[in-house]
C-alpha cells in the first residue's frame, strides 16, 4: 500500500482470524489504512480477530488511534478481538491514546441543602489548600532568590549588567507612554469628580487637596503597579514559560549556569530600580492632568494650584508613595518569575499561568498597600 508498505494481511487460523499489520502506520498513510480497515465489516458476531502489530515499522498517534478505533468498532458488533506483539517502543503511545479516550467522570449535582453545603465547604477547603501550597512555593522561591543574591554580592562580577540595563529599558522606558497617559487621565477624572462634589459646599478649591494627597500617597504608585503587573509581570511569565517549554532553562542548567542568577535577578533588580522612577513620573503626569482640569473647569490658575497643593501635602506625603514602589516591584517580579518556572511543557500552561501571575500580583500589591496604610496610620505618617 504505497512506498511505505503500510497495510495488513488477513489469515484464518483455528481460533479465528489474524490481522498481520505491516509498514508505517502514520498520518500520511491513514486514509488508505482507514478504507482498508473499514472492510472488516464482514466479520460477524461471535468471531474473534487478533491484531498482530509485530510487523509495524513506524507508528504515530493517528496510527495508534486507528487500531483503537478498529477494536472499539469490532466490539460494538460483538466481534471479540485482542492486540498482540506490540513493539515495546510503541507501547507508551498506545497508553496515551487509551487515556485520551477515557470518559470524564460525571459529578452528580447535590440533591439537598446539606449536600450543597458539603460541596461548597469542600470547594472552599480545596481552594484554601491550593492557596496555601502556592504561598509556600512562592516563599520558597523568594528564599532561593535571597540565597542567590547573597552569593552574587560576594562576587559582584557574576551579576549580568547588560541584562540588567536591558530589563530596566524594557520595564521602565517602555512603560512611560502607557503610564503617563493613564496617570494624566486619572488626574483629570479625579479632579473633575472631586470638584463636582465639592461645588455643593462652595469648596471647589479643595479638589486640589484631594488630588495631591490621593495621587501622591496612594493612586500614583498603585496605578503604576497595576500597569506594570499587567505589562511586565505577564511578560516575565510568558518569557520564562516559553523558555521552559523549549527546554532552554534545562540547557542552562546543563551548561552549569544558575537560571535564577541568569534570568531572575536582572528582571527583579531592574524592576525594583525603575519602579520609583515610574511612580514619580505617574505622580507628575496625574498632577499635570489635574492642573489642566482645574484651570479649565474651576478657573484655578497654575500659581494658585501650586500654592494650594503645597499647603495640602506634608513632608511625608510624597515619600509614602515612593517608599511603596520597590516592594510592589519586588512582588510583581517575584510572582511573574515564579509562575514562569512553574510552566509545564504545553502552550496552554503558558497562557494559564500568565493570567494567574497577573491576578496574583495585583492581589498581593493591594494587600501590601493595605498593610502599608495600617503601618503609616500607626506611625502617624
Amino acid at each position: 500500500m504505497g512506498d511505505s508498505g503500510a497495510g495488513f494481511d488477513m489469515t484464518r487460523e483455528e481460533d479465528g482470524f489474524v490481522l498481520h499489520a505491516r509498514g508505517d502506520w502514520l498520518i500520511a498513510t491513514a486514509a488508505d489504512l482507514d478504507r482498508a480497515l473499514r472492510r472488516l465489516d464482514q466479520l460477524g458476531a461471535g468471531e474473534h480477530l487478533t491484531l498482530d502489530l509485530g510487523g509495524i515499522d513506524r507508528l504515530d498517534t493517528v496510527g495508534a488511534w486507528l487500531v483503537r478505533r478498529t477494536c472499539g468498532a469490532l466490539e460494538s458488533r460483538g466481534v471479540a478481538n485482542s492486540v498482540e506483539n506490540v513493539p515495546p517502543a510503541f507501547a507508551p503511545l498506545f497508553d496515551q491514546v487509551a487515556k485520551g479516550e477515557q470518559p470524564v467522570p460525571l459529578v452528580e449535582a447535590p440533591r439537598n441543602f446539606a449536600a450543597v453545603i458539603e460541596a461548597g465547604l469542600r470547594y472552599v477547603g480545596e481552594r484554601t489548600v491550593e492557596a496555601g501550597a502556592a504561598a509556600r512555593d512562592l516563599m520558597g522561591f523568594f528564599g532561593l532568590i535571597i540565597v542567590t543574591w547573597l552569593r552574587v554580592l560576594r562576587r559582584p562580577g557574576r551579576l549580568r549588567w547588560v541584562a540588567l540595563v536591558a530589563q530596566m529599558e524594557r520595564t521602565g522606558v517602555g512603560a512611560l507612554p502607557i503610564v503617563g497617559l493613564l496617570s494624566f487621565l486619572i488626574g483629570v477624572v479625579l479632579t473633575f469628580q472631586g470638584a463636582d462634589q465639592l461645588r455643593r459646599f462652595g469648596a471647589e478649591i479643595f479638589a486640589v487637596n484631594l488630588l495631591g494627597i490621593g495621587i501622591l500617597r496612594e493612586l500614583g504608585v498603585l496605578l503604576t503597579a497595576v500597569i506594570v503587573a499587567g505589562r511586565s509581570g505577564s511578560a516575565f511569565t510568558a518569557e520564562l514559560g516559553a523558555m521552559q517549554v523549549n527546554e532552554e532553562i534545562d540547557a542552562l542548567r546543563t551548561l552549569g549556569l544558575d537560571p535564577v542568577e541568569v534570568l531572575v535577578l536582572p528582571r527583579l533588580l531592574g524592576l525594583i530600580l525603575v519602579m520609583p522612577l515610574l511612580t514619580l513620573y505617574a505622580d507628575l503626569m496625574a498632577l499635570v492632568g489635574g492642573a489642566l482640569m482645574s484651570w479649565l473647569e474651576l478657573g484655578i490658575t497654575l500659581p494658585l494650584f501650586v500654592r494650594q497643593l503645597h499647603g495640602a501635602i506634608g513632608e511625608w506625603t510624597f515619600w509614602v508613595g515612593v517608599l511603596k514602589a520597590p516592594f510592589f516591584a519586588g512582588t510583581i517580579a517575584l510572582v511573574g518569575c515564579h509562575a514562569g518556572f512553574r510552566v509545564s511543557r504545553s502552550a496552554e500552561s503558558v497562557g494559564r499561568l500568565t493570567t494567574l501571575s497577573v491576578v496574583r500580583s495585583i492581589f498581593l500589591v493591594i494587600v501590601i498597600d493595605a498593610a502599608f496604610s495600617i503601618l503609616f496610620a500607626r506611625l502617624h505618617i
